[in-house]
């Protein structure tokens, strides 16, 4: 198919892609903090770890995954809970940092597996995931899947390396531990709120 064709699909595809992405998640809440407190380049394998994990996910949720879990209610109540419990984890975690600018040591920060795992316990990318395949894929025409994945890749990874290049961006202006701190819990609040957003 050409690409006067594809075009009028793409654009739409690109729009969705990039507001899933950016959109404040608690993927993204932990970008911001690994920005704000461990080397960029920490949070880079994280973003990379989180892109592949999330691009992997869609295009098992493409192949079926999502239907299954509405035939085995017991699996996606496991997911979910795993989910509330892991964020939960991350929430306590940033909380109890003291506000202190790690320049070395950082061998904390979280990493290319964790950024993977988070996705697939992430609701936000179930729900985005399931909603963008419904939206502009056909099961006749599943190379419109695999176009979507591969717009995905950028534009997801491009989204969350922003939100930890804000996290580095305070990093280097703000230098009062009381500041990042005070940001520390506020994220660690947001994080703890979606995760129980998902009991309701």
């Amino acid at each position: 198919m050409s690409a006067t064709l594809l075009l009028p699909t793409l654009l739409p595809m690109s729009a969705f892609a990039l507001a899933a992405s950016i959109s404040p998640g608690p993927v993204n809440i932990v970008c911001l903090s690994s920005g704000t407190h461990y080397p960029i380049v920490k949070g880079l394998i994280f973003v990379t770890g989180a892109t592949l994990g999330f691009v992997a996910l869609f295009l098992a949720i493409g192949a079926g995954l999502y239907s299954l879990l509405s035939v085995a209610p017991l699996l996606e109540a496991l997911l979910r809970w795993a989910g509330i419990g892991f964020l939960l984890y991350l929430s306590y975690q940033l909380f109890q940092h003291d506000g202190r600018v790690q320049e070395r040591g950082a061998n904390n920060a979280p990493g290319f597996w964790a950024g993977a795992m988070m996705q697939w316990l992430n609701p936000k990318a179930w729900l985005a995931s399931a909603a963008g395949i419904s939206a502009y894929t056909s099961g006749n025409e599943p190379y419109l899947l695999w176009l979507f994945a591969a717009l995905y890749l950028p534009i997801c990874w491009l989204s969350l390396a922003s939100w930890v290049a804000a996290g580095a961006f305070l990093k280097r202006y703000v230098h009062r531990p009381i500041i990042l701190l005070t940001i520390n819990r506020v994220l660690a609040i947001c994080l703890a709120a979606s995760a129980l957003f998902l009991l309701f």
